[in-house]
């Protein structure tokens, strides 16, 4: 069943909420990083919070006047791979049918179209995330020949942001289990959220991270979170693992090591949560 819920209010509280949690490697309210400030993703969530939940648009039109609004407000890429994975649960908050919302979900990405991939492309291009570069298959610098779910089909080997268009957001549900089982031990959100954060560090190699950095690296990095993750998840009271937290963020930021989709993994999390 979906939550009658402010939806705008919705995307935003889970921007913020991602903040709010302790994310090694990435920007939070404990430190910035990556020449990001918090500042920025918080206005980045503000602008789009007022355009992405609008009623009567395309899944391609929700995603690129979100990502115009984020361009002219910060004028940088905050949140590319938020936008393209909360765009297709809110469209599916906002439509009709079954009020089952995984059945809307699938029925919302199997229905794409070719000027949604279009728009997509498009909203891509603008926000440049770094380490694009180019392909074979449906390059967003080329004319659009497919759906955009046959896109992010293609890319969803090398993509967790496509991938999740490809398995029907398989990864997040299984993000939001572990979500709410650290919400039930530990009764604080933001805790909760850095465990998801970890929890999607230590499954997958970061694809933000392999763009920039390649498969090495990634996978050390992979490694590296899945240790702290099981100590993590150990402690009764997860202030006691702060200062450890903090020195893997340190040192991750030092290196440049940005885990940015697992970052957008989180904040996709916290909105199913809140959709459910």
């Amino acid at each position: 069943m979906i939550k009658k819920i402010d939806l705008a209010h919705a995307f935003k509280a889970a921007c913020i909420g991602e903040l709010e949690a302790l994310k090694p490697g990435n920007v939070h309210i404990f430190a910035d990083g990556h020449g990001m400030t918090v500042q920025d993703f918080v206005q980045s969530a503000e602008v789009v919070s007022e355009v992405i939940a609008k009623p009567d648009l395309s899944l391609g039109e929700r995603i690129l006047i979100s990502v115009e609004a984020t361009h002219k407000a910060v004028h940088c890429n905050t949140n590319l791979g938020v936008i393209l994975l909360c765009a297709p649960m809110l469209q599916a908050a906002l439509g009709e049918g079954n009020d089952y919302f995984f059945a809307r979900l699938q029925q919302v990405l199997a229905n794409t179209t070719q000027q949604d991939a279009a728009h997509v492309f498009k909203a891509i291009t603008l926000a440049n995330p770094a380490g694009l570069g180019a392909s074979d298959c449906f390059d967003v610098h080329q004319p659009v020949t497919c759906n955009l779910l046959k896109a992010m089909q293609v890319a969803a080997p090398r993509d967790m942001i496509a991938q999740q268009y490809a398995n029907n957001f398989a990864d997040i549900i299984d993000g939001l289990v572990c979500y709410q089982q650290a919400l039930a031990l530990w009764q604080r959100p933001a805790w909760a959220a850095s465990a998801v954060h970890l929890h999607y560090m230590s499954q997958f190699p970061d694809t933000h991270i392999v763009r920039k950095f390649g498969d090495t690296i990634a996978n050390l990095v992979k490694n590296e979170a899945a240790s702290h993750e099981s100590a993590f998840l150990k402690s009764y009271n997860p202030k006691n693992y702060l200062s450890q937290l903090m020195a893997f963020d340190y040192a991750l930021k030092k290196r440049g090591l940005n885990p940015g989709t697992s970052a957008d993994l989180t904040v996709a999390t916290l909105l199913l949560h809140a959709l459910m």
